[in-house]
């Protein structure tokens, strides 16, 4: 698997655990990260990490800035990306099996190294369960086209 990273300068310490937890888990990393703690705008990273996995360039990416909150809301506004917010592990694990998505944003102030270690790789290691949530992810697609999603069905 192929993991793009991101950060921006409040990011730059969690991203750099981050890179070595996708290396510890055997997964090649792209790093689109910023180095040091100079400022740094995150829609500028965030868009870097989230088009290499739009563009198939990467499987999936990992985004750090200081809530995560800002690194989400950029994310999610690039077409066939499904940002997640995570602060601890059931949510990592969720937006994996139920929402299939391929973007984790992280905070680097609010979350302690263990916890951050705990999300990445219960994030990475997670696989989609398709099933009934297949259905709802084909209608976020949709919402994303510009289509009603009341209009997908089950068979589609």
């Amino acid at each position: 698997m192929k993991v793009a990273v991101a950060n921006d300068h409040r990011g730059y310490n969690a991203v750099e655990q981050v890179k070595a937890i996708i290396a510890q888990l055997g997964f090649e990393c792209i790093d689109c990260s910023t180095p040091g703690e100079h400022p740094v705008d995150y829609p500028d990273t965030a868009y870097l990490a989230s088009t290499a996995v739009s563009r198939k360039e990467a499987d999936r990416a990992i985004l750090v800035c200081g809530t995560g909150i800002g690194m989400s809301i950029a994310a999610n506004k690039i077409k066939g990306i499904r940002a997640a917010l995570c602060y601890d592990e059931l949510a990592a694990k969720l937006s994996r099996e139920h929402n299939d998505a391929n973007v984790l944003c992280l905070s680097g102030d609010l979350i302690g190294s263990l916890m951050m270690r705990k999300i990445v790789e219960t994030w990475l290691t997670t696989e989609f369960v398709a099933g009934r949530h297949l259905r709802r992810v084909k209608k976020i697609q949709a919402i994303e086209e510009g289509r009603d999603p009341r209009d997908v069905t089950t068979e589609q």
